[in-house]
């Protein structure tokens, strides 16, 4: 062992250098005089590039701007000390392991072991941990380096088991230790971290943008590779990890990344921007920050779309703090893990307040108006966050604390949540905020996965991309989906979805997301207020078929359901909703003539079949559905609404209205005015509806057909807004083909106000005929007329 690395550095005799100005300021001074000597004015060499950018990555790493004695920092960092000292004192290096019970096996023993390594490694380097500077800590974390640098992680090493764990879990650990002990760790071990990275995440990792080395996968590899550069004192390694980015920035048309519309996608198939997506961002905004002003500044223009994409991309997903499950994949089913040394629930809250600290170290990198755009939702969603508080979340460590604090203490004001509709049809998602609610929408296609399970995560969440709709209502049950939802909520009763009631085993479908159903027709359309958005279902292992519609409105949700046909020999049911009341929930829930009204949540109206109702406690553990996660067992009571089907049904249909956070006087008043809404067409090739108040008739047609006023040549949604004298029509077609179809409304129209490159109006007159040439991606064609 080299003993020089293990010796406390001296204050210096001379002026510091420049180095050491900078790392003290990236420590925050949170270091001991020790470690980290007082910054003068004297003159100063040129700065060292390398320590330069070492200093500033602990920056960004472990904060600054904050008073370590202060809270909620002092607690934090007492914690991290806590911590270290325990893992300190229970490490016992042998061949397979650091500590007892957790061996080197996949999915990620190697970096669950790294991971309490920078623990220890950050307790010794930041002041108020009680462990500061203190050599038998460090010479504990050495020992572990060393342990895993002789056994495991090393050149001569050929990886086995998940590729994750070793080129981006680990090194990702590794390079973060080595950058924070860099002074102490001795030229060998340094040598030793960056011949480890150079074997496990070769320059190769980083050429062809295939397999694993795409989106949210090559950001990670990046990171990795970029601080191998920086502390290699590699200045070809920083520029290949600055070029390797560059891929990752354009919109793709298909698989992994960003698409135009804001959809982001991992893994090629799953819906993903609230956790891949957040990974995403989170190492674009480091590297950004990290290599901003240096000769490997990332200059590409394309960046831009990644600043572009917080407000396009990312904050449509995101409710009072939480992000939508439907974008988290198999994440949902993590909960409580056996290895969280700090019991952090891992809930939608959890990864939307990750999102948000991502989003708040981008914004490093942003211009003055986008910062100021950014901090003005963060501070909206700090704000109104009464579930899981941002500014003491668990899971965050004193530089996003410090980071979200000072943006909350900021003069800028709290941006409200917006309303209006965001379809992001490259994923299959749907996103509405209308008047009092929120709502997320879930499908599946061949493009989207019904699910994703694997390594032992969310062997049940068949039925998740079956229409589920998940819903908010403002200032009513902000934990529905975050209080112990996923243990304990029917897998085969998940609210909006039609499903068969065949029991399905864990896994059904394959891992990875390769259960997709062979459909095309899921989209819609949507003039940024109001959508109709459909669904061709085929169930999961199952003869299910059926089409859904939705039609997203200011104040309620219409949903259609036809050509209902399933030969299983089972009941096939469409869940109308099912509720989390929470531990021994005593929400009030009453029926009336046509609608149900549930205390505190809202109500449906029901104007066909017989609306079947059920109230039971549910008792399940995380490790039911995630084998990383605790046994612990929860009950939470449900409310469940179902309309059943029956066995084996043949062209089966429904109608109903979900109102969100409505009284149970105006769901009342709904169902008991026919003359609200009326059923255009309900069946297996049109689906269409009319709100005369709201000047709405909205289609999904299946195939060519008519729908009251609106014919379509094919395939097509189609949503006609009339407002005084003119009228907008937007068009979208969901099959994707590409082809040309033309739309007829029968209706008098006058002229054309304006219209898209891609609509061409035919003619106007007594009738409105137009045709679409609309692409192969699910946009929405837009054209505004003046009524006769």
């Amino acid at each position: 062992m080299n003993m020089t690395s293990l010796r406390p550095p001296r204050r210096p005799a001379v002026p510091p250098s420049r180095r050491a100005v900078l790392l003290a300021a990236a420590l925050s001074a949170t270091l001991t005089p020790a470690l980290a000597p007082p910054a003068t004015a004297a003159a100063e060499p040129a700065a060292d590039p390398y320590d330069t950018l070492r200093g500033r990555w602990l920056d960004i790493a472990l904060g600054t701007g904050y008073d370590p004695a202060a809270e909620p920092y002092a607690s934090r960092l007492a914690r991290t000390g806590e911590l270290a000292r325990g893992f300190a004192a229970t490490m016992a290096p042998a061949p397979t392991s650091l500590w007892p019970g957790h061996p080197f096996d996949p999915p990620a023993g190697i970096t669950f072991a790294y991971g309490r390594l920078w623990t220890m490694a950050q307790a010794y380097v930041q002041q108020g941990t009680g462990s500061t500077g203190d050599e038998a800590l460090l010479a504990d974390v050495l020992r572990g380096l060393d342990h895993l640098s002789a056994t495991v992680y090393h050149p001569g090493t050929t990886r086995y088991g998940n590729w994750w764990e070793w080129q981006i879990g680990s090194p990702r650990l590794l390079m973060d230790i080595t950058a924070a002990l860099y002074d102490r760790l001795g030229a060998d071990r340094v040598a030793a971290a960056c011949a480890a990275v150079d074997h496990f995440v070769p320059d190769s990792a980083l050429g062809d943008y295939t397999g694993t080395s795409t989106g949210a996968n090559r950001v990670d590899l990046c990171r990795s590779v970029a601080l191998r550069g920086i502390l290699g004192r590699d200045p070809a390694k920083i520029a290949l990890a600055r070029d390797a980015l560059s891929p990752v920035f354009p919109y793709v048309t298909e698989g992994d990344g960003l698409h135009a519309d804001g959809s982001f996608v991992q893994h090629t198939w799953v819906a993903y921007s609230g956790t891949y997506g957040q990974v995403l961002l989170d190492g674009l905004g480091r590297l950004f920050t990290l290599l901003a002003g240096s000769e490997w500044e990332v200059t590409d223009p394309a960046r831009q779309i990644v600043l572009d994409s917080v407000e396009h991309a990312y904050a449509p997903l995101i409710h009072d703090g939480l992000v939508m499950d439907a974008v988290n994949g198999r994440a949902i089913s993590r909960g409580l893990l056996k290895s969280d040394d700090l019991h952090v629930m891992r809930s939608d809250h959890f990864h939307g307040q990750q999102l948000i600290a991502a989003m708040a170290i981008l914004a490093g990198g942003a211009s003055d108006a986008e910062r100021r755009r950014w901090y003005a939702r963060i501070k909206g969603w700090i704000e109104r966050n009464t579930v899981a508080p941002v500014l003491t979340a668990p899971q965050y460590g004193v530089a996003d604390l410090a980071r979200l604090r000072a943006i909350a203490a900021s003069p800028v004001e709290a941006a409200p949540e917006p309303t209006g509709h965001r379809l992001f049809a490259a994923m299959d998602r749907a996103v509405h905020r209308g008047t009092g609610f929120t709502a997320g929408l879930a499908m599946a296609s061949d493009r989207i996965t019904h699910y994703e399970c694997g390594n032992g995560e969310n062997p049940r969440g068949w039925h998740t991309g079956a229409g589920m709709l998940s819903w908010w209502a403002h200032g009513a049950g902000p934990d529905q989906y975050t209080d112990w939802f996923w243990p304990t909520v029917d897998w085969y009763r998940l609210p909006g979805t039609t499903v068969s009631t065949r029991r399905l085993p864990d896994r059904a479908g394959g891992e990875w997301g390769a259960p997709r159903p062979g459909v095309r027709w899921v989209g819609g359309t949507t003039d940024g207020e109001y959508a109709a958005v459909g669904q061709h279902l085929k169930g999961l292992g199952s003869t299910l078929e059926a089409r859904k519609s939705w039609y997203f409105l200011d104040d309620a949700v219409i949903c259609l359901g036809a050509g209902i046909t399933c030969a299983d020999g089972v009941p096939v049911e469409t869940v109308v909703d099912n509720r989390n009341l929470g531990e021994g929930g005593t929400a009030a829930f009453v029926r009336g003539p046509g609608w149900a009204h549930l205390e505190a949540h809202g109500g449906w109206v029901v104007p066909e079949g017989d609306l079947r109702t059920l109230r039971e406690d549910r008792t399940g553990a995380w490790s039911d559905i995630n084998a990383t996660s605790t046994t612990e067992r929860r009950t939470r009571r449900w409310q469940t609404l179902w309309l059943d089907h029956g066995t084996d049904p043949v062209d089966a249909g429904y109608v109903y209205v979900l109102m969100p956070g409505a009284s149970r006087r105006a769901v009342a008043r709904r169902a008991a005015d026919r003359r609200w809404m009326s059923v255009l067409a309900n069946d297996a090739r049109r689906q269409a509806v009319a709100v005369p108040a709201l000047g709405l008739t909205a289609a999904n047609f299946w195939q060519a057909g008519t729908a009251g006023p609106l014919t379509a040549t094919a395939g097509a949604s189609v949503l006609v807004r009339r407002r005084g004298r003119t009228a907008t029509l937007c068009v979208s077609e969901p099959p994707r083909t590409g082809e040309p179809l033309e739309i007829v409304w029968d209706h008098p129209v006058r002229g054309t106000v304006r219209a898209d490159e891609t609509v061409e109006i035919l003619a106007t007159g007594r009738r409105l005929r137009l045709r679409v040439t609309p692409g192969t991606v699910c946009t929405t064609h837009e054209c505004e007329v003046i009524l006769s």
